[in-house]
């Protein structure tokens, strides 16, 4: 990285802004897509960081390292926000009088392919987790940061960020071995409703 890159984004330089861009453009919308779990949630995730981290770059600090925890801790409260907007949405949506709606074939479709049942799975076990929780793992599992880094990137001490990840690991191994043993006992149930039929 350019050691002046952090000043000139800090002093306004439009250039230097369009290098943080296309440095780390894929990094934040990889980190947003797994906060949100959809593509154009993460886009707009993206969009919406880096006009937030141009607004806020006097804040930057004059000196340290890459900008990348910085950026991505500003998407992590930019999902957190369009999350909000989006229940409140939801919540008003749901007081509207509804009209008969139209199923859509395409839902049965895409219910049917083995990697989407996967990836809900996975979303689940990832939604029973704290909010902190969800955080520290997508910054550390999901977007390679240390734990110095995330701490930077969420703004708590390094100690909070390991005791918060470790908890973590430790809630999504019992799931996989909740739903291993639940996915055996069905196994099992079928096979012998199929040998007394």
């Amino acid at each position: 990285m350019d050691v002046n890159l952090r000043a000139r984004v800090r002093d306004g330089d439009q250039r230097a802004f369009e290098q943080l861009f296309d440095q780390y453009a894929r990094s934040v919308y990889n980190h947003a897509w797994r906060l949100t779990g959809d593509w154009s949630a993460a886009e707009d995730v993206v969009s919406l960081t880096f006009l937030e981290a141009w607004r806020l770059r006097e804040r930057l600090a004059p000196d340290g390292g890459s900008l990348r925890p910085w950026l991505l801790g500003v998407a992590t409260n930019v999902a957190r926000n369009l999350r909000r907007a989006r229940r409140r949405h939801e919540d008003v949506m749901a007081r509207m009088p509804r009209d008969d709606a139209v199923p859509d074939f395409a839902d049965d479709l895409v219910g049917q392919l083995a990697d989407q049942e996967r990836l809900a799975e996975v979303r689940t076990a990832l939604g029973r987790l704290r909010k902190a929780e969800q955080d520290v793992l997508l910054l550390c599992a999901g977007a390679g940061l240390d734990y110095a880094e995330a701490a930077e990137a969420l703004g708590i001490p390094i100690g909070t960020v390991r005791s918060r990840l470790s908890r973590a690991r430790k809630k999504l191994e019992l799931a996989v071995a909740r739903r291993q043993r639940d996915g055996d006992r069905g196994t099992a149930v079928r096979s012998m409703k199929e040998s007394t039929s």
